[in-house]
């Protein structure tokens, strides 16, 4: 049973975040190649303070192997299709090594200990996104950039979108478990 609904929460809350990055009034499309501020990481860090570092890597994955699966994915070449879906996405759910410490804070009520452990697994999460579309933006689209040191590009052009997302997402985050603790204990918990 806890297996199963594992497995349903990790593909449904990745379904999820697919779609608010879908829907055109809840993400923000701010580049022509790619690059949204939007609500989209919040199911992952979701699923990854709930279930750990396990659940939300693996959220994190069906989530770029869906953009991928949807035709919403910019590749160039196969290995930058890996590195800025496969790898990108997944490390989202690093936010999870938090997980305990989180679910301990909140059951002691002590808001300003979750909102720092929250804002660090968030900001784990969105810095390992950042650091893989940069990677993938130095090394594979050096030719988009005419006349910038493509480093300074793919800093500027990640860092755009992926600050105010973390933003966002660490905000609303925190008030989603802040207002609704019980969010934080699984099904499984409460039987």
């Amino acid at each position: 049973m806890k297996r199963t609904l594992f497995l349903v929460e990790v593909a449904i809350f990745a379904a999820f975040a697919l779609l608010l990055d879908l829907i055109p009034f809840l993400s923000f499309k701010i580049w022509a190649q790619g690059g949204s501020i939007s609500f989209a990481m919040i199911p992952i860090f979701i699923v990854a303070f709930r279930w750990g570092l396990k659940g939300g890597l693996l959220a994190g994955f069906l989530w770029g192997v869906l953009q991928v699966a949807v035709g919403t994915g910019y590749i160039l070449h196969p290995l930058q299709g890996f590195i800025d879906y496969a790898i990108a996405f997944t490390v989202l759910g690093f936010a999870g090594v938090f997980s305990g410490k989180i679910k301990q804070t909140v059951q002691e009520g002590n808001s300003k200990q979750y909102l720092l452990y929250i804002s660090l697994g968030v900001f784990i999460g969105s810095a390992l996104r950042f650091i893989a579309h940069f990677i993938a933006g130095v090394v594979f689209f050096e030719s988009a950039v005419q006349g910038m040191n493509v480093w300074i590009y793919s800093f500027l052009y990640n860092g755009s979108y992926i600050l105010p997302s973390f933003v966002l997402s660490a905000i609303l985050v925190f008030f989603l478990f802040h207002k609704q603790p019980r969010t934080l204990l699984r099904f499984d918990n409460l039987v």
